[in-house]
C-alpha cells in the first residue's frame, strides 16, 4: 500500500552498488596479481600483509605452463583469455569466465577487493603473447574500439553486482604513441604528436569514450579506471581528457628511470639509487633521488589541479624496481612517501608473482636458491624468511605493518 501523497514514481531508487565508489574516498594501498593461473591462497596471504585491494590481470591463465615458464612455443597463439581472440571478438569465453568468477568469489570469501584489468583487447594483443611485437591494430582501425566496447559491456553485465569488484581498469598500459611515431618522452614533443592524432583511432581518449559508453549502458556505478598513454607514463596525462562521470579514476605506472629499474643479471647492475642514470634516446645523464622522482610524477599532480580532480581519484596502480638493484629499498620508500604525500592510492608490483621473481620483494636482494626453483617446478609457492629484508620491510612499513 502506498503512503498517502506518494506514488511509485516518487520513490527514490537506491543504488545497491554506490558503496563501490565510496570505497575510494579514503586512500587505499594494494598490490598486483599477474600470475600464470588463479592462486586464490594469495588473497588470504595478501590480506595478512594489510594489502587492501588487488589489481588483477588474468590474461596469463589462458596459456600453457610450458610457454610461460619454459619458453616453449605458444600452442594457442590466437587464443586470448576471456575475449576468445584479439583478432575478432565474438563473445566472452564461458570457460575463461568461470575461472575468473571462481577467483573473484574466493577473493570475496577472504575479504579482499579486486580491481580487474586486462592485458589484451580486440586489435591489441599483449606484446608478450604477440611474438614480442606490439599489436597496433586498435590504434589504426576504430572497429576494434567498437569490439572492445562490446567486450567490456558484456563483462560489466556479468560482474556489476559482484561484491569483490571495486573497479574496471579498461586496458593495462595502452601505448598508441608507439604505433604513430612517438617513443621517447625525454626527447620528443608530446603536444606536437597529439595534435596529429587527436580524434583519430590513435587517440586514447576516443577509445575510452567508446568503452565507457558501452559499460554505462549496463552498469552506471562500478568505478572505471583509466591508464594514461605510453605505457601509463605520468607524462601522458598531458593529453588525457577527464571524463564527465563521477565514478572514474585515473591511473599511472612508475618504473622510471626505466634504465635503472629494469636492470637484471643480463644487463648487469650498472646503476644504483640514488644516483646518476643515462636516460632517453640521447642517453642524457640525470641524477635521480626523491626530488627527481617527485618531479617525474608532477604532470599527474598538475593535471589533477587543472581539471579539479581530487587526490582520491588518482591511482599509482603499478610501481617497482628489480629487487636486486642497489638502493631498491630506498627507491620504494621514496615513491610510497610521494604517493602518500599526494594522497593518491597505490598498488605496488607485485605480490608473489609466480612467473618472474624480479619484483617479488619477499625474496630480498639475493639470488634465489634451489628451494625456490624446486617449488616452482612443482607448481608450489616458496615463502622465504623475510625478517632481514630491507626492501620488503620498506613495503610493509608503507602498508602499515
Amino acid at each position: 500500500m502506498e503512503e498517502k501523497g506518494q506514488n511509485s514514481s516518487q520513490i527514490e531508487k537506491v543504488d545497491i552498488n554506490a558503496w563501490k565508489m565510496d570505497y575510494w574516498n579514503e586512500q587505499r594501498r594494494g598490490s598486483n596479481f599477474m600470475n600464470s593461473t588463479s592462486l586464490t591462497d594469495n588473497y588470504q596471504a595478501a590480506k595478512e600483509q594489510r594489502i587492501e585491494f588487488i589489481r588483477l590481470a588474468p590474461d596469463k591463465w589462458g596459456k600453457d605452463r610450458d610457454h610461460l615458464f619454459n619458453d616453449k612455443p605458444d600452442t594457442k597463439p590466437n587464443e586470448d583469455f576471456l575475449i576468445g581472440s584479439s583478432d575478432r571478438y565474438e563473445g566472452i569465453v564461458e570457460e575463461d569466465f568461470a575461472r575468473l568468477l571462481a577467483d573473484l568469489d574466493a577473493a570475496e570469501a577472504k575479504g579482499m577487493k579486486v580491481m580487474l584489468t586486462v592485458l589484451s583487447l580486440p586489435g591489441d594483443r599483449w606484446r608478450q603473447f604477440n611474438g614480442a611485437k606490439n599489436d597496433d591494430r586498435i590504434w589504426q582501425e576504430r572497429d576494434y574500439h567498437s569490439q572492445s566496447a562490446l567486450f567490456w559491456k558484456d563483462l560489466a553485465t556479468r560482474l556489476k553486482n559482484h561484491p569483490a569488484i571495486i573497479g574496471y581498469n579498461l586496458i593495462n598500459e595502452p601505448h598508441p604513441e608507439t604505433a604513430t611515431g612517438f617513443n621517447d618522452f625525454w626527447t620528443q614533443d608530446y603536444t606536437a604528436w597529439y595534435n596529429k592524432v587527436e580524434n583519430t583511432a590513435a587517440d586514447l581518449n576516443v577509445l575510452y569514450d567508446a568503452i565507457i559508453k558501452g559499460i554505462r549502458m549496463v552498469d552506471t556505478t562500478t568505478p572505471i579506471i583509466l591508464d594514461s598513454g605510453l605505457y601509463a607514463t605520468p607524462w601522458a596525462f598531458n593529453y588525457l581528457k577527464p571524463i564527465d562521470d563521477p565514478n572514474v579514476l585515473y591511473a599511472f605506472h612508475m618504473y622510471e628511470p626505466y634504465e635503472l629499474t629494469s636492470q637484471n643479471k643480463n644487463k648487469g647492475f650498472t646503476y644504483s639509487y640514488p644516483g646518476t642514470v643515462k636516460v632517453g634516446n640521447d642517453e642524457k645523464e640525470m641524477k635521480f633521488n626523491r626530488q627527481a622522482l617527485k618531479q617525474f610524477v608532477e604532470p599527474v599532480a598538475k593535471w589533477a589541479t587543472e581539471h579539479h580532480v581530487p587526490a582520491n581519484r588518482i591511482i599509482a596502480s603499478e610501481f617497482g624496481t628489480n629487487r636486486m638493484v642497489k638502493g631498491a629499498d630506498q627507491y620504494m620508500t621514496d615513491l610510497i612517501s610521494i604517493f602518500n604525500e599526494q594522497g593518491w592510492h597505490w598498488s605496488y608490483y607485485a605480490f608473489r608473482e609466480d612467473t618472474w621473481d624480479g619484483m617479488d620483494y619477499e625474496f630480498g636482494s639475493e639470488k634465489l636458491g634451489y628451494e625456490y626453483w624446486d617449488a616452482r617446478d612443482k607448481g608450489e609457492t616458496f615463502i622465504p624468511e623475510t625478517s632481514d629484508n630491507p626492501i620488503w620491510n620498506a613495503i610493509k612499513k608503507g602498508l602499515g605493518n
